[in-house]
């Protein structure tokens, strides 16, 4: 085969997303947690697919809503403002969409 057409890089292995089952209570939840985290690391489209809610979709705002007041009620020092910031994006997208 030519060179032309091997991937020399190494690819890397897609990211998998550890979820309850759909029906389970804790799936709105677990599906918001992996949102934020997969837009984090800007595969939000990963996430999307895996839980079957878009980015912004309003019925995850209370679950986002309270991994951010969690955020924000660390010591300052431990918080992580990337995550402040992803979960406020998401939240002023599910308002324009709501």
């Amino acid at each position: 085969m030519s060179r032309a057409f091997t991937k020399e890089d190494g690819a890397q292995p897609q990211r998998r997303f550890v979820l309850p089952p759909r029906r389970d209570r804790s799936y709105p939840a677990a599906a918001a947690l992996a949102l934020l985290e997969a837009a984090y690391d800007g595969e939000t489209s990963l996430a999307e697919d895996a839980t079957g809610y878009r980015w912004g979709d309003p019925a995850l705002r209370v679950h986002v809503e309270r991994l951010l007041e969690q955020e924000e009620a660390l010591p300052f020092a431990e918080q992580d403002g990337r995550f402040m910031q992803v979960a406020r994006r998401y939240l002023r997208a599910a308002s324009h969409g709501a």
